[in-house]
Protein backbone atom coordinates (compact mmCIF):
# COMPACT_ATOMS: atom_id res chain seq x y z
CA UNK A 1 0.00 0.00 0.00
CA UNK A 2 1.35 3.43 -0.94
CA UNK A 3 2.13 6.08 1.64
CA UNK A 4 -0.41 8.46 0.08
CA UNK A 5 -3.23 5.89 0.42
CA UNK A 6 -2.35 5.28 4.06
CA UNK A 7 -2.42 9.01 4.67
CA UNK A 8 -5.78 9.35 2.89
CA UNK A 9 -7.33 6.57 5.01
CA UNK A 10 -6.09 8.12 8.25
CA UNK A 11 -7.62 11.47 7.32
CA UNK A 12 -10.88 10.52 5.61
CA UNK A 13 -12.20 7.88 8.00
CA UNK A 14 -12.32 9.97 11.21
CA UNK A 15 -13.32 13.16 9.35
CA UNK A 16 -16.16 11.41 7.50
CA UNK A 17 -17.41 9.72 10.65
CA UNK A 18 -17.29 12.92 12.67
CA UNK A 19 -19.00 15.12 10.09
CA UNK A 20 -21.69 12.54 9.46
CA UNK A 21 -22.52 12.09 13.12
CA UNK A 22 -22.64 15.85 13.73
CA UNK A 23 -24.77 16.55 10.65
CA UNK A 24 -27.26 13.77 11.26
CA UNK A 25 -27.73 14.24 14.98
CA UNK A 26 -28.17 18.01 14.79
CA UNK A 27 -30.13 18.57 11.57
CA UNK A 28 -32.51 15.68 10.85
CA UNK A 29 -34.00 15.07 14.29
CA UNK A 30 -35.37 17.09 17.16
CA UNK A 31 -33.40 17.30 20.43
CA UNK A 32 -35.87 14.92 22.08
CA UNK A 33 -35.55 12.39 19.26
CA UNK A 34 -31.75 12.61 19.37
CA UNK A 35 -31.78 11.89 23.08
CA UNK A 36 -34.10 8.92 22.55
CA UNK A 37 -31.97 7.49 19.73
CA UNK A 38 -28.84 7.79 21.88
CA UNK A 39 -30.70 6.08 24.74
CA UNK A 40 -31.72 3.21 22.45
CA UNK A 41 -28.11 2.82 21.28
CA UNK A 42 -26.80 2.87 24.85
CA UNK A 43 -29.33 0.24 25.96
CA UNK A 44 -28.74 -2.13 23.03
CA UNK A 45 -28.16 -5.69 24.27
CA UNK A 46 -24.47 -6.41 23.73
CA UNK A 47 -25.21 -10.12 23.19
CA UNK A 48 -27.19 -9.50 20.00
CA UNK A 49 -24.72 -6.89 18.78
CA UNK A 50 -21.83 -9.28 19.44
CA UNK A 51 -23.68 -12.10 17.68
CA UNK A 52 -24.21 -9.85 14.65
CA UNK A 53 -20.46 -9.06 14.60
CA UNK A 54 -19.59 -12.76 14.85
CA UNK A 55 -21.87 -13.58 11.91
CA UNK A 56 -20.27 -10.75 9.96
CA UNK A 57 -16.78 -12.16 10.52
CA UNK A 58 -17.98 -15.59 9.36
CA UNK A 59 -19.25 -14.02 6.14
CA UNK A 60 -15.82 -12.47 5.50
CA UNK A 61 -14.05 -15.79 6.10
CA UNK A 62 -16.52 -17.46 3.76
CA UNK A 63 -15.79 -14.81 1.11
CA UNK A 64 -12.06 -15.47 1.50
CA UNK A 65 -12.59 -19.21 0.98
CA UNK A 66 -14.86 -18.60 -2.02
CA UNK A 67 -12.23 -16.31 -3.57
CA UNK A 68 -9.84 -19.27 -3.81
CA UNK A 69 -12.34 -21.20 -5.93
CA UNK A 70 -12.04 -18.44 -8.55
CA UNK A 71 -8.25 -18.27 -8.30
CA UNK A 72 -7.59 -22.02 -8.56
CA UNK A 73 -8.40 -22.30 -12.33
CA UNK A 74 -5.80 -19.56 -12.91
CA UNK A 75 -3.15 -21.65 -11.17
CA UNK A 76 -3.10 -19.93 -7.77
CA UNK A 77 -4.15 -21.01 -4.29
CA UNK A 78 -3.46 -18.28 -1.71
CA UNK A 79 -3.64 -18.91 2.02
CA UNK A 80 -7.16 -18.50 3.34
CA UNK A 81 -5.73 -16.49 6.23
CA UNK A 82 -4.15 -14.02 3.80
CA UNK A 83 -7.36 -13.80 1.78
CA UNK A 84 -9.36 -13.05 4.94
CA UNK A 85 -6.97 -10.30 6.05
CA UNK A 86 -6.97 -8.79 2.55
CA UNK A 87 -10.79 -8.79 2.41
CA UNK A 88 -11.03 -7.04 5.79
CA UNK A 89 -8.44 -4.43 4.76
CA UNK A 90 -10.42 -3.81 1.56
CA UNK A 91 -13.59 -3.07 3.54
CA UNK A 92 -11.58 -0.69 5.73
CA UNK A 93 -10.29 1.13 2.63
CA UNK A 94 -13.83 1.48 1.26
CA UNK A 95 -14.84 3.41 4.37
CA UNK A 96 -12.46 6.19 3.36
CA UNK A 97 -12.39 6.02 -0.45
CA UNK A 98 -15.34 4.28 -2.17
CA UNK A 99 -14.35 1.29 -4.37
CA UNK A 100 -10.66 1.69 -3.47
CA UNK A 101 -10.92 -1.62 -1.60
CA UNK A 102 -11.21 -3.62 -4.84
CA UNK A 103 -7.98 -2.12 -6.19
CA UNK A 104 -6.30 -2.68 -2.83
CA UNK A 105 -7.45 -6.34 -2.77
CA UNK A 106 -5.89 -7.04 -6.16
CA UNK A 107 -2.72 -5.16 -5.21
CA UNK A 108 -2.30 -6.97 -1.87
CA UNK A 109 -2.99 -10.35 -3.51
CA UNK A 110 -0.29 -9.60 -6.08
CA UNK A 111 2.15 -8.48 -3.38
CA UNK A 112 1.72 -11.36 -0.94
CA UNK A 113 0.57 -14.24 -3.14
CA UNK A 114 2.12 -13.43 -6.52
CA UNK A 115 -1.20 -13.29 -8.40
CA UNK A 116 -0.96 -10.81 -11.31
CA UNK A 117 -2.97 -7.67 -10.59
CA UNK A 118 -5.11 -7.98 -13.73
CA UNK A 119 -6.12 -11.58 -13.04
CA UNK A 120 -6.84 -10.87 -9.39
CA UNK A 121 -8.98 -7.90 -10.40
CA UNK A 122 -10.85 -10.13 -12.84
CA UNK A 123 -11.85 -12.51 -10.04
CA UNK A 124 -12.97 -9.55 -7.93
CA UNK A 125 -15.12 -8.27 -10.82
CA UNK A 126 -16.65 -11.76 -11.03
CA UNK A 127 -17.43 -11.62 -7.30
CA UNK A 128 -19.16 -8.28 -7.75
CA UNK A 129 -21.26 -9.65 -10.61
CA UNK A 130 -22.29 -12.64 -8.46
CA UNK A 131 -23.08 -10.33 -5.54
CA UNK A 132 -25.23 -8.17 -7.80
CA UNK A 133 -27.16 -11.24 -8.92
CA UNK A 134 -27.67 -12.24 -5.29
CA UNK A 135 -28.87 -8.73 -4.42
CA UNK A 136 -31.43 -8.94 -7.23
CA UNK A 137 -32.50 -12.34 -5.88
CA UNK A 138 -33.02 -10.86 -2.41
CA UNK A 139 -34.95 -7.95 -3.93
CA UNK A 140 -37.10 -10.46 -5.82
CA UNK A 141 -37.90 -12.37 -2.62
CA UNK A 142 -38.66 -9.11 -0.82
CA UNK A 143 -40.96 -8.08 -3.67
CA UNK A 144 -42.85 -11.35 -3.43
CA UNK A 145 -43.27 -10.99 0.33
CA UNK A 146 -44.00 -7.24 0.39
CA UNK A 147 -44.95 -6.25 -3.17
CA UNK A 148 -47.12 -3.19 -2.50
CA UNK A 149 -44.84 -1.71 0.13
CA UNK A 150 -41.65 -2.14 -1.95
CA UNK A 151 -43.15 -0.57 -5.08
CA UNK A 152 -44.42 2.35 -3.03
CA UNK A 153 -41.00 2.82 -1.45
CA UNK A 154 -39.27 2.80 -4.88
CA UNK A 155 -41.78 5.33 -6.24
CA UNK A 156 -41.20 7.68 -3.31
CA UNK A 157 -37.40 7.45 -3.66
CA UNK A 158 -37.37 9.75 -6.70
CA UNK A 159 -36.23 8.04 -9.88
CA UNK A 160 -38.63 5.11 -9.76
CA UNK A 161 -38.50 2.03 -11.96
CA UNK A 162 -38.63 3.94 -15.28
CA UNK A 163 -35.74 6.21 -14.33
CA UNK A 164 -33.64 3.27 -13.18
CA UNK A 165 -34.35 1.40 -16.42
CA UNK A 166 -33.31 4.42 -18.53
CA UNK A 167 -30.03 4.77 -16.64
CA UNK A 168 -29.35 1.04 -17.09
CA UNK A 169 -30.02 1.15 -20.85
CA UNK A 170 -27.86 4.25 -21.36
CA UNK A 171 -25.06 2.65 -19.34
CA UNK A 172 -25.13 -0.58 -21.37
CA UNK A 173 -25.24 1.36 -24.67
CA UNK A 174 -22.27 3.46 -23.58
CA UNK A 175 -20.34 0.34 -22.60
CA UNK A 176 -20.86 -1.32 -26.00
CA UNK A 177 -19.92 1.90 -27.82
CA UNK A 178 -16.72 2.17 -25.77
CA UNK A 179 -15.80 -1.46 -26.52
CA UNK A 180 -16.39 -0.90 -30.25
CA UNK A 181 -14.15 2.19 -30.32
CA UNK A 182 -11.44 0.39 -28.32
CA UNK A 183 -11.42 -2.61 -30.69
CA UNK A 184 -10.85 -0.41 -33.74
CA UNK A 185 -8.12 1.73 -32.15
CA UNK A 186 -4.46 0.84 -32.84
CA UNK A 187 -2.82 3.40 -30.55
CA UNK A 188 -0.22 2.33 -27.99
CA UNK A 189 -2.54 3.22 -25.11
CA UNK A 190 -5.42 1.25 -26.65
CA UNK A 191 -3.17 -1.79 -27.16
CA UNK A 192 -2.02 -1.73 -23.53
CA UNK A 193 -5.59 -1.26 -22.35
CA UNK A 194 -6.78 -4.20 -24.47
CA UNK A 195 -4.05 -6.44 -23.03
CA UNK A 196 -5.00 -5.35 -19.51
CA UNK A 197 -8.70 -6.00 -20.13
CA UNK A 198 -7.87 -9.40 -21.66
CA UNK A 199 -6.11 -10.43 -18.43
CA UNK A 200 -9.07 -9.12 -16.42
CA UNK A 201 -11.40 -11.15 -18.65
CA UNK A 202 -9.40 -14.31 -17.84
CA UNK A 203 -10.09 -13.67 -14.18
CA UNK A 204 -13.78 -13.09 -14.85
CA UNK A 205 -14.11 -16.26 -16.94
CA UNK A 206 -12.42 -18.33 -14.23
CA UNK A 207 -15.90 -18.99 -12.83
CA UNK A 208 -16.61 -21.28 -15.82
CA UNK A 209 -13.41 -23.28 -15.19
CA UNK A 210 -13.99 -23.99 -11.53
CA UNK A 211 -13.73 -27.60 -10.38
CA UNK A 212 -15.61 -26.94 -7.14
CA UNK A 213 -18.74 -25.20 -8.34
CA UNK A 214 -21.02 -26.52 -5.59
CA UNK A 215 -18.80 -25.29 -2.72
CA UNK A 216 -18.66 -21.92 -4.53
CA UNK A 217 -22.48 -21.82 -4.71
CA UNK A 218 -22.74 -22.86 -1.03
CA UNK A 219 -20.42 -20.07 0.12
CA UNK A 220 -22.24 -17.54 -2.09
CA UNK A 221 -25.58 -18.34 -0.45
CA UNK A 222 -23.97 -18.54 3.00
CA UNK A 223 -22.43 -15.05 2.62
CA UNK A 224 -25.79 -13.50 1.79
CA UNK A 225 -27.64 -15.56 4.39
CA UNK A 226 -25.14 -14.21 6.94
CA UNK A 227 -25.72 -10.63 5.76
CA UNK A 228 -29.47 -10.97 6.30
CA UNK A 229 -28.99 -12.81 9.60
CA UNK A 230 -26.87 -9.89 10.85
CA UNK A 231 -29.94 -7.71 10.33
CA UNK A 232 -32.27 -10.26 11.88
CA UNK A 233 -30.47 -10.51 15.21
CA UNK A 234 -30.14 -6.71 15.54
CA UNK A 235 -33.94 -6.45 15.64
CA UNK A 236 -33.78 -7.85 19.19
CA UNK A 237 -31.87 -4.75 20.37
CA UNK A 238 -34.87 -2.43 19.89
CA UNK A 239 -38.14 -3.27 21.63
CA UNK A 240 -40.34 -1.90 18.80
CA UNK A 241 -38.62 -4.06 16.15
CA UNK A 242 -38.60 -7.40 17.98
CA UNK A 243 -41.85 -8.50 16.33
CA UNK A 244 -40.85 -7.59 12.76
CA UNK A 245 -41.45 -10.29 10.15
CA UNK A 246 -38.81 -11.77 7.87
CA UNK A 247 -40.30 -9.78 4.98
CA UNK A 248 -39.90 -6.52 6.89
CA UNK A 249 -36.28 -7.32 7.69
CA UNK A 250 -35.66 -8.07 4.00
CA UNK A 251 -37.08 -4.70 2.99
CA UNK A 252 -34.81 -2.94 5.51
CA UNK A 253 -31.88 -5.02 4.29
CA UNK A 254 -32.50 -4.01 0.66
CA UNK A 255 -32.75 -0.33 1.62
CA UNK A 256 -29.52 -0.59 3.61
CA UNK A 257 -27.77 -2.46 0.79
CA UNK A 258 -28.56 0.33 -1.68
CA UNK A 259 -27.35 2.89 0.84
CA UNK A 260 -24.08 0.97 1.30
CA UNK A 261 -23.44 0.71 -2.46
CA UNK A 262 -24.09 4.39 -3.14
CA UNK A 263 -21.95 5.82 -0.33
CA UNK A 264 -18.65 4.97 1.29
CA UNK A 265 -19.55 2.62 4.10
CA UNK A 266 -23.14 3.82 4.28
CA UNK A 267 -22.19 7.27 5.57
CA UNK A 268 -25.24 9.52 5.78
CA UNK A 269 -27.53 7.12 3.93
CA UNK A 270 -27.61 3.82 5.84
CA UNK A 271 -29.40 4.67 9.14
CA UNK A 272 -31.82 6.97 7.30
CA UNK A 273 -32.66 4.41 4.58
CA UNK A 274 -33.17 1.60 7.10
CA UNK A 275 -35.24 3.82 9.40
CA UNK A 276 -37.45 5.02 6.53
CA UNK A 277 -38.03 1.47 5.30
CA UNK A 278 -39.07 0.31 8.78
CA UNK A 279 -41.60 3.14 8.98
CA UNK A 280 -43.51 1.29 6.26
CA UNK A 281 -44.19 -1.43 8.85
CA UNK A 282 -45.41 0.89 11.57
CA UNK A 283 -42.08 1.32 13.38
CA UNK A 284 -41.70 4.83 14.78
CA UNK A 285 -39.09 7.26 13.46
CA UNK A 286 -36.98 7.10 16.61
CA UNK A 287 -37.04 3.29 16.90
CA UNK A 288 -36.40 2.82 13.16
CA UNK A 289 -33.48 5.22 13.19
CA UNK A 290 -32.12 3.60 16.35
CA UNK A 291 -32.22 0.20 14.61
CA UNK A 292 -30.36 1.66 11.61
CA UNK A 293 -27.80 3.33 13.84
CA UNK A 294 -27.13 0.20 15.91
CA UNK A 295 -26.71 -1.87 12.74
CA UNK A 296 -24.45 0.72 11.13
CA UNK A 297 -22.32 1.23 14.25
CA UNK A 298 -21.87 -2.54 14.66
CA UNK A 299 -20.80 -2.99 11.02
CA UNK A 300 -18.51 0.05 11.06
CA UNK A 301 -16.95 -1.02 14.36
CA UNK A 302 -16.26 -4.47 12.93
CA UNK A 303 -14.64 -3.06 9.79
CA UNK A 304 -12.58 -0.47 11.66
CA UNK A 305 -11.27 -2.81 14.36
CA UNK A 306 -10.70 -5.98 12.35
CA UNK A 307 -9.61 -4.05 9.27
CA UNK A 308 -7.00 -2.19 11.32
CA UNK A 309 -5.80 -5.43 12.93
CA UNK A 310 -5.56 -7.06 9.49
CA UNK A 311 -3.66 -4.05 8.19
CA UNK A 312 -0.97 -4.71 10.82
CA UNK A 313 -1.04 -8.52 10.72
CA UNK A 314 -0.83 -9.04 6.95
CA UNK A 315 2.73 -7.73 6.48
CA UNK A 316 3.84 -9.26 9.79
CA UNK A 317 2.66 -12.76 8.80
CA UNK A 318 4.24 -12.41 5.35
CA UNK A 319 7.60 -10.87 6.22
CA UNK A 320 9.42 -13.18 3.83
CA UNK A 321 7.36 -11.77 0.95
Amino acid sequence: MTHSLKKTLKLLIPISLGLFLIWYLYSSTTPEQRDQIITYIGQADIFWVGLSLFIGILSHVSRAIRWNYLLEPLGYKPKVSNNTLIVLIAYLANLGVPRSGEILRATALSTYEGVPFEKGMGTIVTERIIDLIMLFLVIGIALILQTDLILGFIKESGLGIAGGAIILVVGIAGLFLGIRILKKSTSTFATKLKNFLNDVLQGVLSIFKMKRKWPFIFHTFFIWFAYILMFWVIKFTVMETVGLSFGAILVAFVAGAFAMTTTNGGFLAFPIAVGKSLELFGVGTVAGNAFGWIMWIAQTFMVLVFGAISFVLLPLLNRNR
